[in-house]
């Protein structure tokens, strides 16, 4: 059975409303599981007691400060950040973190920022080791909703992972942004699947929800369970219809 995760950050949210709420409302339909950005901000207490209450899983949330690993300088900031992010996600139970690469930093070389990156990212794996918690880096696209991102390619993302040589580290891939670069997901991953440590979804254009648009999203998907991906699937979407109904029909629209 494929695990999907509803991403409260846009799912199940209501104006005005808490996330404990949409916790809740998740788990009224039908789902196990829910994912979200940014730990600071937010009444962790009251997000672990809703958890508890409906026994849903974290499946990941951000790592922070939300600051350029491409930038040398900010290293032992982000680092410490880490260290505090990592905490969060063991009290909730998340096994993956999410990072971004940051901007493409004027005055510096790609080398220069991409050797900053991999060096940051083999410092975090020493405060990640044994804590039964994952790091994935995302490439996004520069095309529609990053523009100026440093790290748009599934490729480079891989080729980084190869570099930092550490299994505490890995790759987040987001289909939405793989397609939007104009990436086939059987060209890019192909032989590398094991570095995928999380699975984010939604449809283009517009970054709506499933069979909103024109990616083969449930190829995409059945390619790489087929291929041996175990982990979840992040449903991060911003939904054009409300309701548990419209979830659902998202979700048998990938395949079920």
């Amino acid at each position: 059975m494929r695990r999907y995760s509803a991403c409260i950050e846009w799912l199940f949210a209501e104006e005005g409303d808490s996330f404990p709420d949409r916790i809740r409302r998740a788990h009224a339909a039908g789902l196990t599981a829910i994912e979200f950005w940014r730990w600071t901000g937010k009444d962790l207490d009251a997000i672990e007691a809703a958890l508890k209450e409906t026994g849903l899983a974290v499946t990941s949330l951000v790592a922070e400060p939300m600051i350029a690993l491409t930038d040398a300088a900010n290293r032992q900031a982000w680092l410490k950040g880490l260290a505090e992010s990592v905490a969060v996600a063991k009290r909730l139970g998340a096994p993956v973190l999410i990072a971004q690469a940051g901007d493409d930093l004027p005055g510096l070389t790609r080398e220069e920022q991409r050797r900053a990156l991999t060096e940051t990212l083999r410092a975090g794996a020493d405060i990640l080791k044994d804590s039964g918690v994952r790091l994935g880096v995302e490439p996004l696209n520069i095309r529609i909703d990053h523009v100026g991102y440093f790290l748009d390619s599934t490729r480079e993302g891989l080729d980084i992972i190869d570099d930092v040589a550490r299994t505490e580290i890995g790759i987040v891939y987001d289909i939405y942004h793989s397609a939007v670069m104009d990436e086939r997901t059987e060209e890019v991953l192909n032989g590398r699947l094991d570095r995928i440590i999380h699975v984010h979804v939604a449809d283009h254009p517009g970054r709506n929800e499933p069979g909103s648009g024109g990616i083969d999203l449930a190829h995409r998907l059945g390619w790489i369970f087929a291929n041996g991906y175990d982990g979840a699937v992040g449903l991060e979407y911003r939904p054009t219809r409300p309701g548990a109904d419209a979830v659902k029909a998202a979700i048998v629209s990938l395949g079920g």
